[in-house]
């Protein structure tokens, strides 16, 4: 897969001939000022969308016309996953004199185009964001930057700059895979329905794919909207398996409401794991509160987060690819049978 580098910056000249406009009202345009018509404010305001145009907000005296920043920019604060991403991506800047500066989207396309917007008005040194589906306004900002960018978490897209993450078909595949081998037949999947949430959607469809190629289809599931939490995660498995009771294996878009899940099950008596399995994915330290051990896989957050930053600090070389993808670890608790050699 061949991915672009980012082009030069763009300046109030491209807008200008990209709208027919000249750059003085241009100017007057994007910084709000003067009186511009209707029509010829569409014009502008079309033409800098469409191009990626961002204004610069620093000072025009700063000889690098670049700010110690590194903006990295994530869909929430409350997801568990996220701070340690956030804990690597600072371990690796702390000695660089790069600061990184959090934006957070929930998850919004159209948040995200703002979030850029502001961002990168400042000229940040680099752009740290996760995921790899994004606006198309949003995309030509970031191509149009002419900083690094790296785009975290996920590496099943088509890339901007450079991707760090996992491949989430794979891991949603192999885990299929380690849940069949240990004989579980009756399979059921709780999550979130997000539309948003393209890497649990990934996942979701490796996992399908790795249980059809055991001839095993997903018997049930139980979807939900909103954040993750353990009640959610007890009222999904007590509404999943009041509908199929007869389901052997649970498998759970994160570890959350996994664990939620699974103090359903002990609460219920279930013979774990005998009588049902249980797994989640992420690999959160949550689990070693837990009474038994979640089976979960690790998304390697921390070291997406170190790879990341050294990228945008210059640290490491960017591969030829553009792709540095780790391997998720299975991590195989106590939630499911082991396998006999």
């Amino acid at each position: 897969m061949t991915i672009p580098r980012p082009r030069r910056p763009l300046t109030l000249r491209d807008v200008s001939e990209a709208s027919g406009v000249s750059e003085m009202t241009v100017s007057r345009v994007l910084r709000n000022r003067g009186d511009v018509s209707a029509a010829t404010r569409e014009k502008v305001l079309t033409a800098a969308k469409t191009l990626g145009y961002v204004p610069n907000k620093i000072a025009g005296g700063l000889a690098s016309q670049r700010v110690n920043l590194v903006a990295v920019v994530i869909p929430s604060l409350s997801n568990l996953v996220f701070p340690d991403v956030l804990s690597g991506v600072s371990a690796e800047l702390d000695d660089t004199g790069l600061q990184p500066v959090i934006g957070v989207t929930h998850y919004s396309p159209a948040r995200e185009e703002m979030v850029l917007y502001d961002m990168l008005s400042w000229r940040p040194s680099g752009v740290i964001l996760a995921g790899v589906e994004h606006s198309n306004a949003s995309r030509a900002m970031l191509a149009n930057a002419g900083i690094p960018v790296v785009e975290i978490m996920d590496t099943d897209g088509e890339g901007i700059d450079t991707l760090v993450g996992i491949s989430h078909m794979r891991a949603g595949r192999e885990m299929a895979a380690r849940i069949v081998a240990a004989g579980y037949r009756r399979i059921g999947f709780v999550g979130t329905h997000m539309p948003e949430d393209h890497r649990a959607r990934k996942r979701l469809v490796g996992f399908e794919e790795g249980l059809a190629e055991s001839g095993v289809q997903l018997e049930a599931r139980e979807y939900y909207q909103g954040g993750s939490s353990l009640l959610k995660g007890r009222e999904l498995t007590e509404r999943i398996l009041t509908r199929a009771p007869d389901l052997d294996f649970l498998y759970y878009s994160n570890d959350m409401i996994g664990a939620g899940g699974l103090l359903y099950c002990l609460d219920k008596g279930y013979d774990i794991p005998n009588r049902i399995g249980l797994a989640g994915f992420n690999g959160v330290d949550l689990l070693d509160g837990l009474p038994v051990r979640l089976t979960t896989t690790d998304a390697r957050r921390v070291d997406i987060g170190r790879r990341a930053a050294r990228l945008v600090a210059g640290k490491d070389a960017t591969p030829e690819d553009r792709i540095i993808a780790l391997t998720p670890t299975f991590m195989p608790g106590d939630t499911i049978r082991a396998v006999s050699s």
